[in-house]
């Protein structure tokens, strides 16, 4: 994922010049346009620290992410599997633009834009792209987990009615 986003981000920034002039892909809808966003997402800012506050967050991230995959031990089950890809695209997504902080005071290359007319969302990038489907993933996953251990608890604690026994509520057999 670091190696695309990076890859894809040179690009942007050697044939996508001036800066800020749209280049149509897909008509009006998708177009690639070179941005440079010294913030966070959204294009959020925090002044002149920017750079160094949301590099620090994201190196707060990686660890947490890192410590949730580490957490998650080796992938046995389907959702354990879609868990580790979810943390994967989401740390290889805050990686990259963490290395893109890192290699340009300029702030994290952004040239993906997409849109109708003046209608248009904000600017992103491949990595931003992983960490939204990533983040998406993951929580989707572990409210699969939460909702499967819940009906498992419950199950647990549901009567066990056998064959023959009378239903709770309902007469006994006559005598």
């Amino acid at each position: 994922m670091i190696a695309l986003d990076l890859i894809t981000k040179l690009l942007a920034e050697r044939y996508l010049v001036p800066r800020y002039v749209p280049h149509r892909i897909i008509g009006d809808f998708v177009r690639f346009t070179l941005a440079y966003n010294p913030g966070a997402a959204f294009s959020m800012s925090l002044g002149p620290y920017s750079r160094f506050i949301f590099g620090t967050f994201a190196v707060i991230a990686l660890v947490v992410l890192w410590r949730l995959y580490r957490l998650s031990g080796p992938a046995q089950r389907a959702g354990d599997r879609l868990r580790i890809l979810a943390l994967g695209l989401a740390w290889g997504g805050a990686a990259g633009n963490l290395l893109d902080r890192v290699r340009s005071p300029l702030g994290v290359v952004d040239f993906i834009d997409v849109g109708l007319s003046s209608w248009r969302f904000w600017t992103f990038n491949v990595a931003d792209s992983a960490v939204t489907v990533g983040a998406v993933m993951l929580a989707w996953s572990l409210s699969r987990e939460e909702r499967q251990e819940r009906h498992a608890r419950e199950a647990a604690h549901a009567p066990v009615v056998r064959e023959g026994d009378a239903t709770p509520g309902a007469p006994g057999p006559e005598t």
